[in-house]
């Protein structure tokens, strides 16, 4: 509560102001502030996968991604965490906000072979999870030309 000092008539009393103190409001957005700063990192995926560039229109990426990760080594790996391929469903399954009509962004290497990258989509269509998008690296505009091993005219 705010008091006002100025001179009044009535030298004892002090008269109250009404205004609205905003120093705690600010330590609370301070606060809030830090915990997003920290927070915000923590929610990338940061494995080391060298994907494949793509001039296709990029789409608006969802607020909780669930990203499968074909590792150079062909080991798999959701989010962050590796995972056996035989886990691999029940190991979807068990996430808290995965649902089977939720999209499944899968990544791969580039040196991953064709074959691996179609037997982790098989594992996933088999157990439910239809809704796959592959995930690229968006190519620079000059390098959207024709794609490689294309036949020219």
């Amino acid at each position: 509560m705010a008091v006002s000092l100025t001179d009044n008539d009535d030298d004892d009393d002090f008269s109250e102001t009404h205004d609205i103190n905003v120093t705690p409001f600010i330590d609370v957005i301070l606060v809030l502030l830090i915990i997003f700063m920290v927070a915000a990192p923590l929610s990338t995926v940061d494995l080391p996968i060298d994907l494949p560039t793509s001039s296709a229109t990029p789409q608006k990426k969802p607020d909780k991604p669930t990203y499968v990760s074909i590792k150079p080594d062909l080991t798999l790996a959701i989010g962050e965490n590796a995972v056996k391929r035989a886990d691999l469903v029940s190991s979807l399954d068990a996430l808290a906000d995965m649902s089977k009509d939720k999209y499944v962004f899968l990544r791969a290497d580039k040196v991953v072979p064709y074959g691996e990258l179609m037997g982790v989509m098989e594992i996933l269509r088999a157990g439910g999870y239809s809704r796959i998008k592959l995930v690229a690296l968006e190519a620079p505009p000059a390098a959207a030309g024709p794609a490689q091993g294309a036949v020219q005219p």
